[in-house]
């Protein structure tokens, strides 16, 4: 992908709609809308939706159910609000498309004249924080591949091994994996995921369902101090916004991203609804033995159960390509305009094999999944899918300020700011807390 020129400024027609980015976009791959809602549901079921259980284990029954569904729809609001101000600043700037990092940085191009001079610092603040999001988010798949192989092979051979020899084996499948260079190439491998998870996840619920326990047998809410756990852990299970940009920049009909139905709501109202019903009766099913990831839960003795293990295993596997795109794509921007274009092939494939390296090498060193979940989506997710896209709804429309909607607007946004960065600093001091505590 090339370099783009975010760094545009309004003219004197920056009232004009007439643009239509839509219609501008030449895309050698575009994707269809069912393209689309398989890479975003395949995107957003990763990790999380097994580590959902864990996540009520530290909220409880009641409070974790009715919280789920809050976070999901501040989360998907959030989504909306960065989809409909990269659509409005690219009607004003008269631009096709804009990415995560685009979006920030022309809309405080654009904005108050006293935040002008921040422009360049919120797109390296946009774009640092999705590479440490989404390769944090490809370490954790490692982390879960490798537990789970690791469970099944124990149980047939009695290896012994420990869970970072597994995390080491898969590095050359995954580099390998990670030569695909383009979207549309991707969406056979999230097929054949998403059609292992939903199969992993339906037998999963058999086990789930057998002899379950009474709700008033556990506890409706847990204790203020698990509940950052369970923020982290929620957050970084439901928010895609990581590849939201991407999906909808490579998208055929851009304008059915949004809106009633539309293709995020259709993909994240599935995703919500899934995701607290796994959390719910995993924890109801299997209370304080919860463990981080419930494929972990499983008996480990039955040839159904190992066959989920196996299946989600290979399902975040190829999930993996589609998480590691984006930081990718983001790094290889930013070096490619210092080679020399016949070196670009080499060095390209160079890049991808190093990041991967990279990624496996931080599991190996952080091997506790849970709150390593907790510590991504704390860190990560709560500023790039809560506080950013605030901000830059914010300083998009600044110049309504005269107007009541304004206020309203300024008032709903300072909120969810608040409570993203509330989030940050408790789930990210709680999981570093547990982290020490379990490497200890």
């Amino acid at each position: 992908m090339e370099e783009k020129e975010a760094n545009v400024e309004l003219g004197d027609d920056q009232g004009e709609v007439d643009f239509n980015p839509f219609k501008s976009r030449n895309l050698k791959h575009p994707t269809t809308n069912v393209d689309t809602l398989i890479h975003l549901l395949k995107g957003s079921l990763g990790t999380g939706i097994l580590a959902m259980p864990q996540a009520f284990l530290n909220a409880g029954m009641t409070f974790g159910l009715v919280a789920t569904f809050a976070i999901g729809f501040i989360c998907t609001y959030c989504v909306h609000i960065l989809v409909k101000c990269a659509h409005e600043l690219c009607r004003r700037t008269k631009t096709p498309a804009l990415d995560f990092a685009d979006v920030a940085e022309v809309a405080f191009k654009n904005g108050p004249p006293l935040l002008r001079k921040f422009a360049a610092a919120a797109r390296s603040t946009i774009n640092t924080f999705l590479v440490v999001n989404l390769l944090g988010a490809c370490c954790v798949y490692t982390i879960f591949v490798a537990h789970n192989i690791k469970q099944v092979a124990d149980h047939h051979w009695q290896l012994g091994w420990d869970t970072r020899v597994y995390m080491v084996c898969l590095l050359v499948p995954l580099i390998l994996l990670n030569m695909i260079r383009n979207l549309k190439l991707m969406a056979p491998f999230s097929m054949v995921a998403n059609l292992l998870m939903a199969t992993g996840m339906a037998i999963t619920f058999y086990y789930i369902f057998q002899d379950v326990p009474s709700v008033t047998e556990r506890p409706q809410f847990s204790s203020f101090h698990q509940l950052p756990l369970f923020f982290g852990t929620v957050i970084f299970a439901l928010e895609g916004i990581g590849v939201v940009m991407s999906l909808e920049n490579n998208m055929e009909t851009p304008q059915h991203f949004i809106g009633c139905p539309g293709v995020l709501n259709i993909g994240m109202t599935v995703v919500t609804a899934l995701y607290s019903a796994v959390g719910f009766f995993g924890y109801l099913k299997y209370g304080e033995d919860t463990k981080s990831a419930i494929t972990l839960n499983l008996p480990v003795d039955e040839i159904l159960a190992q066959s989920v293990k196996i299946m989600i295993a290979i399902a975040i596997f190829l999930t993996y390509a589609l998480q590691f795109y984006v930081p990718f794509d983001i790094i290889w921007r930013s070096v490619k305009p210092y080679l020399k274009e016949k070196n670009e092939l080499v060095m390209e494939f160079a890049l991808r094999i190093t990041l991967v390296v990279f990624t496996v090498a931080i599991a190996v060193a952080m091997p506790n999944l849970g709150p390593f979940i907790s510590l991504v989506g704390a860190v990560c997710l709560s500023t790039l899918g809560l506080v950013f896209p605030a901000i830059i709804e914010i300083v998009t429309f600044w110049d309504e300020q005269s107007t009541g909607k304004f206020r309203w607007l300024l008032t709903k946004n300072l909120a969810i700011v608040t409570f993203g960065i509330l989030g940050f600093a408790t789930g990210t001091w709680t999981s570093i807390e547990e982290i020490i505590a379990g490497s200890a």
